[in-house]
């Protein structure tokens, strides 16, 4: 017998058939479907829903051209299974489930999980600590589909893989996804990797998206991560294009390629190339082995916030940056608030930047790993500062981290190298001074009214 939910799903089938045959038409029918299927109520996003149908009834918006582009250029089989699986199974049932889970079991239960399938990588960057961990790291095939699975019981439908380089490990990576063909998947990459055996078994799964490391400029990109990178990631840029399959780009930035990475060339030229996304870091001084020196300046990291916002209003491409836009989540997503990290040993780390622990998959649950104790500071402790501009307990707030960590006798998950988190937080001591008065008087301004 059908359910509800198999009625609502035969809907939103009938709603891409619409989509397919006219798209600017009718996308708004689109949105009747996914309002009918979330329902009303705290945790169906009407909010966010409305501000979606705004933008589908605004052709003249540059989030409209973005949506259109997305439609036009994207394999329509593809488009459809990223749909259902983000919007639909992450977001809007995902969220609900999760949300009953939080308040069961008291803890953070995360929306997306960044695990490392390897710490292998084929580069070897500057100032990246993961070619500190070595190429002997990795979690079996199993242990990626119980920890999903897993997930999925606490209502996670999202998965992000990091690394070391996660393309090493092509071809679990495609097994999970058709093996969860429910979930959807992302994966930074450095982007050497992909080639037309890959392209096509992207499409024969439809639920995997990359997310290509780019450094700027060929100059810029080539000095951090090796002569020749670059034309690499332009080659699998075009190859993905082609074949019509989704894609964005990580960009960490740093004191020496910030102004490429916030420049409205850059933009163009990743808009041009087909990319839908980017997602923009700022260098952390993670690891024994990082370089200070790399971190952006205050000047630098403002002038970042201003050139992101004035650039999301007019370019057709998706961007979030992750340090300077904590206002609009509520400051630090860590520790299982919106994500957690898992290293290639097992290790259940609260960010992908913290390496500290007390609980590992191989011993662990994944709730039991959500209810240790440095998971449980988090939850507690969060958000670090009532100014969202400064959310993060390492870089803005180290006085927080360095509690957190002691308190839990949480030890350094950095098997190559472990660092002390004295160490760690001594790097981040000056910038977070400095830093606060620039945020405090952004975030007054920015809340006036």
């Amino acid at each position: 017998m059908l359910t509800t939910l198999d009625f609502k799903k035969i809907g939103i089938k009938t709603a891409y058939s619409y989509i397919e045959k006219n798209p600017e038409k009718n996308m708004l029918k689109l949105m009747d479907w996914v309002d009918h299927f979330a329902g009303s109520g705290p945790d169906s996003f009407e909010e966010q829903r409305a501000i979606i149908r705004q933008i589908a009834a605004n052709p003249d918006s540059n989030w409209h051209r973005l949506v259109m582009r997305i439609l036009r250029d994207t394999d329509c089989e593809v488009v459809k299974t990223v749909f259902t699986n983000f919007f639909l199974n992450a977001v809007l049932t995902g969220w609900k489930t999760q949300e009953e889970n939080r308040r069961k079991y008291q803890c953070n239960i995360p929306w997306t999980i960044l695990l490392d399938p390897t710490s292998a990588c084929n580069l070897h960057c500057t100032g990246c600590w993961a070619a500190e961990y070595g190429n002997k790291l990795n979690l079996s095939f199993d242990e990626m589909d119980n920890l999903i699975t897993q997930g999925k019981e606490l209502g996670i439908y999202f998965y992000i893989y990091t690394g070391g380089e996660p393309l090493v490990r092509k071809q679990d990576l495609i097994a999970l996804c058709q093996k969860h063909h429910d979930c959807i998947f992302l994966s930074f990459t450095n982007g050497t990797l992909i080639d037309e055996a890959f392209a096509q078994d992207m499409l024969r799964v439809k639920n995997f998206i990359p997310a290509i490391s780019v450094e700027g400029t060929q100059e810029s990109h080539d000095a951090r991560r090796g002569a020749g990178s670059y034309a690499k990631v332009l080659a699998a840029m075009q190859l993905l294009k082609a074949h019509r399959l989704p894609f964005g780009v990580s960009c960490c930035y740093t004191s020496q390629n910030v102004e490429i990475l916030g420049s409205e060339a850059f933009y163009d030229q990743m808009i041009e190339l087909g990319a839908s996304f980017a997602w923009f870091f700022h260098y952390m001084p993670v690891g024994n082995d990082a370089v200070p020196q790399l971190m952006p300046t205050v000047q630098q990291r403002e002038w970042m916030y201003h050139q992101v916002r004035q650039l999301r209003q007019t370019k057709p491409l998706f961007t979030m940056d992750f340090q300077n836009d904590g206002e609009y989540v509520g400051g630090c997503i860590a520790g299982g608030r919106r994500y957690l990290h898992i290293n290639a040993n097992g290790d259940a780390d609260p960010c992908v930047f913290v390496h500290y622990s007390n609980a590992n998959i191989r011993t662990h649950s994944l709730l039991d790993c959500l209810r240790s104790p440095l998971f449980l500071a988090y939850h507690h402790g969060q958000p670090f500062s009532k100014n969202h501009l400064r959310p993060c307990p390492m870089l803005e707030n180290p006085e927080k981290l360095r509690a957190m960590v002691t308190a839990a006798d949480a030890h350094s998950t950095d098997l190559q190298s472990p660092e002390r988190v004295e160490h760690l937080c001594a790097k981040c001591d000056q910038y977070a001074a400095d830093w606060k008065i620039a945020a405090d008087k952004l975030w007054c301004e920015s809340h006036r009214n």
